[in-house]
């Protein structure tokens, strides 16, 4: 996180005391509006229910047979004022404060004037000032709702003594009504300390929300920053949760939430939905994901969320892009290959040569028996073997530029396919072009192409012999879903040991006798230098297919076909 991003969140976050709460709740009237308007709603309420038993009762009234019309002018124009009322709180249309005091002052008025009407202390009009006296000392300061309490007691002590000074019917009742004022006093004092500790609460409540805002935001933002690549999935193998780089190593850069990860990556799907149900296999999953333009290698590994570890509920799939730690491993080994490349350019051609020349010298000799005659041919041999090792080698570190060009796939593997089997002297269905559909384009350096196709044939053809007959198919097409255009080699020999699969890419990694082991390494090489993959399939039946995954040429940008620096990996 930044220093403006954490300047952001210490700014929204406020820690402090009680009397800061107090103060931080003083300017945030959340509370004083909602009690004002909860108080309004009740006041309509006791207006409508006032005017509903004074019209609707015989005589004697329940309500306002003292004065019947003083009773309904007072009550009707209290009904408008809570009407009015209503309008103001929500519109918000006078600061809190004053609409509190003002309401309050008309409470008291219209009521001890509804009491008066209606008999006096006797008609119990008069608890009602409880009520919202005691609302206004919930959002007033101290001194106001002890004042608006006064004038409360004046008010009904002068009521009271009104009717006996007046001479109005009924009789006065002091000691009920010094009770009453005593309750009101009691509870506006009362009321106050609930009130503060309320207040209190609400902005500790809102600071708790604030917290807790800022909590998920910081997790949001943690999550979305994380090197790991994470995707949550529920039961029933729906993205729950991911952050960017899993949605950039997977491919897309669309939204994931919510949908299947079959549709994201349907080779994960299937060995979640394997590994669920087998309790046996391995919570590490590698394979590759494909999109239009790239591939990656990607190591999975799944975490149950649920209770006890079980599969069937929500898991957390952490990705690894293996082939980011694969290519500083390349480095590594291409910074070892250039050094010892020119330790043997030094120290070791210059003897091979002069072994080999004198070998050839020695063969021309005359009178050479023909034992020894073999000698300097097995000589010549391994020395031209050693010297083409030497230059596998020395090209590994050479610098060279890749040509990508658009190529219309199947004349070209015509020419190829003639070439390879006048080379190598193939015999007729040997080497065969089994499937290419007309209009699949790719878009490669020729002579890279060339040059791994090669290497793959010559590899399909030496071990498919050791079977007893030579069959090696190519085809090729466009995959679906993605529509990258791929390649295949495929041949029916004894195939590859799944253990040793992709030790195979490995440099001088070879398992048969006289090989160099260079070969698969360079051609994967060059795959990758054309953003291109190459990677070995298990063949059912027996034999193996070499697979070459290009990116798709409709989707590289004319930038993409101007020459590119590499290293070359000649053959």
């Amino acid at each position: 996180m930044n220093k403006a991003e954490t300047e952001t969140f210490a700014a929204r976050t406020f820690r402090g005391n009680r009397n800061a709460l107090l103060a931080l709740s003083g300017t945030e009237p959340d509370l004083t509006w909602r009690v004002l308007t909860t108080t309004n709603a009740l006041r309509l309420v006791v207006v409508a229910v006032l005017l509903v038993l004074f019209f609707s009762g015989g005589e004697p009234r329940v309500f306002g047979d003292r004065y019947p019309a003083l009773f309904a002018a007072v009550a009707a124009g209290y009904l408008v004022f809570s009407v009015i009322s209503g309008l103001s709180l929500s519109q918000r249309w006078a600061p809190v404060g004053i609409q509190a005091v003002t309401l309050t002052l008309i409470d008291i008025v219209a009521i001890l004037t509804l009491m008066h009407a209606s008999g006096g202390i006797s008609s119990g009009l008069g608890t009602l000032l409880i009520v919202f006296v005691g609302a206004s000392s919930l959002v007033l300061p101290m001194q106001l709702p002890s004042i608006l309490a006064a004038l409360a007691t004046f008010g009904i002590l002068g009521e009271q003594l009104s009717m006996s000074l007046l001479g109005a019917p009924g009789e006065p009742n002091f000691p009920a009504a010094g009770l009453l004022c005593s309750i009101v006093f009691a509870v506006a004092l009362a009321v106050r300390p609930l009130a503060n500790r309320i207040q209190a609460s609400e902005a500790l409540a809102r600071q708790r929300g604030v917290d807790l805002k800022n909590l998920s935001e910081l997790n949001e933002y943690i999550v979305q920053h994380l090197r790991e690549c994470i995707v949550v999935v529920d039961s029933d193998d729906r993205i729950r949760l991911n952050n960017t780089s899993a949605a950039k190593l997977l491919g897309t850069s669309k939204p994931l939430h919510g949908l299947s990860l079959e549709a994201v990556s349907p080779e994960l799907s299937g060995y979640l939905g394997r590994w669920r149900a087998d309790g046996s296999l391995s919570s590490h999953y590698e394979f590759r994901q494909f999109d239009s333009d790239s591939s990656a290698a990607i190591t999975a590994h799944l975490a149950p969320l649920g209770r006890d570890g079980e599969r069937s509920g929500p898991i957390l799939v952490f990705l690894e892009d293996t082939s980011v730690m694969n290519a500083r491993v390349q480095q590594s080994k291409l910074a070892s290959l250039g050094r010892l490349s020119a330790s043997i350019a030094h120290e070791i051609r210059n003897p091979v040569g002069a072994m080999s020349h004198a070998a050839q010298l020695l063969a021309e000799a005359p009178g050479l028996a023909e034992d020894d005659r073999r000698l300097t041919e097995i000589i010549q041999t391994h020395s031209s073997r050693v010297s083409h090792i030497i230059d596998n080698v020395l090209n590994l570190s050479r610098r060279e530029v890749s040509r990508p060009e658009r190529l219309d796939l199947l004349p070209w593997l015509e020419d190829f396919v003639a070439e390879f089997v006048r080379t190598l002297e193939l015999q007729e269905g040997e080497l065969s072009i089994t499937h290419v559909d007309e209009d699949t384009e790719v878009r490669m350096d020729r002579s890279h192409l060339r040059q791994v196709l090669w290497n793959l044939c010559d590899n399909a053809v030496k071990y498919a012999s050791e079977t007893g007959g030579i069959l090696v198919e190519i085809r090729a097409g466009r995959q679906t879903g993605i529509g990258r255009p791929y390649l295949e080699v495929m041949d029916h020999g004894l195939g590859v040991d799944p253990a040793v699969a992709e030790r195979i890419f490995e440099p001088f990694y070879t398992e048969q006798s006289g090989g160099t082991g260079l070969g698969l390494y360079i051609s994967r090489e060059l795959c990758e230098l054309n953003r291109a993959t190459l990677f070995y399939l298990d063949r059912p039946g027996g034999g193996s297919v070499f697979r070459i995954v290009f990116p798709d040429p409709d989707h590289w940008a004319p930038a993409d076909e101007a020459p590119v620096a590499t290293t070359s990996m000649g053959a």
